[in-house]
């Protein structure tokens, strides 16, 4: 394991890389949605408490795709919490209505995700809930880009571009969960249970712009195959690790993976659930799928 973030000695960083011994795979993994290190002043200001707060992670996803160096593929972490700071979003997507004082030009108030309380500081929870007690500075929200957001992106970025300069191609899967309907309200679904109508897992590339036609038709052929119920592009298309990174034309194909949180864990008491395993072993044989495709139609063009 690799800390890549001197700029916080003495204090919890901000990401943390899973560094194979050697690259293997042209792959990248990213979980921008699994952190769970709450920072006190930031608990002080919620008017939710840490496990109301929690309601918006992705519970387990770093966990299910930590196999990464093994494969000799790296994996990027976000240690800080979607609550507090959203990594897939652009650095300043600001509900105005949250600010005390007025927002600069340059802030995007207007996007889909602000409007749905989810910008880059988030005004609700995945439930709905408001999450402060009052209204913030900007900034605040300055500083976690910052001391955040900007190192986080650095690091990926830089993971990208290496995969790329050492295979001629890179791919980069970020790594989500969804919430189930009524999630919270109890145990959820039994795990792996597949006799439901909604998606097991959504695959997203921004229909088509992002990656490859061969990455996605290949990650479905193969979930599929496993008895997964896929989803292309819906209900998510791509966030926007998806859509900023992915760049096939220039070699880097970036592939979103939604799964459903209800097939591996307890969403009210936020606990793993037993079909975790398979799904961790189902993942990694994915991610070894991918890695080892033709590079004919993923180099640059």
């Amino acid at each position: 394991m690799d800390a890549q973030n001197d700029a916080f000695a003495g204090s919890v960083p901000a990401f943390e890389i899973l560094a194979p011994t050697s690259r293997v795979l042209p792959l990248v993994l990213a979980s921008p949605h699994s952190g769970s290190h709450y920072p006190p002043d930031f608990l002080a200001a919620a008017r939710l408490d840490a496990r109301a707060l929690r309601k918006s992670e992705d519970c387990f996803v770093d966990e299910i795709f930590a196999f990464a160096p093994t494969l000799g593929v790296p994996m990027i972490r976000a240690l800080f919490p979607r609550a507090f700071l959203d990594a897939n979003r652009e650095a300043y997507e600001l509900d105005p209505e949250m600010f005390a004082d007025p927002l600069p030009a340059y802030v995007n108030t207007r996007s889909p995700r602000v409007a749905a309380g989810l910008g880059t500081i988030a005004r609700v929870v995945a439930n709905g809930e408001d999450i402060y007690k009052g209204k913030l500075r900007f900034a605040e929200a300055m500083d976690r880009v910052e001391r955040y957001y900007t190192p986080y992106h650095t690091a990926l970025r830089r993971l990208v571009e290496e995969t790329r300069s050492a295979f001629g191609h890179a791919l980069l899967i970020d790594c989500h969960s969804m919430p189930s309907p009524g999630a919270g309200q109890g145990a959820g679904g039994a795990g792996g249970d597949r006799g439901r109508n909604r998606p097991d897992i959504v695959l997203g590339d921004c229909y088509g712009n992002a990656c490859a036609a061969a990455v996605i038709n290949a990650a479905e052929q193969f979930l599929r195959g496993m008895g997964y119920k896929v989803s292309r592009n819906n209900p998510y298309a791509g966030g926007y690790t998806t859509r900023h990174y992915g760049r096939p034309r220039q070699g880097i194909h970036a592939l979103q993976i939604e799964i459903a949180r209800d097939l591996y864990m307890d969403e009210a008491a936020l606990t793993r659930l037993p079909f975790l395993d398979v799904l961790k072993r189902h993942m990694g044989e994915l991610v070894d799928t991918l890695g080892r495709l033709p590079s004919t139609g993923l180099e640059p063009r």
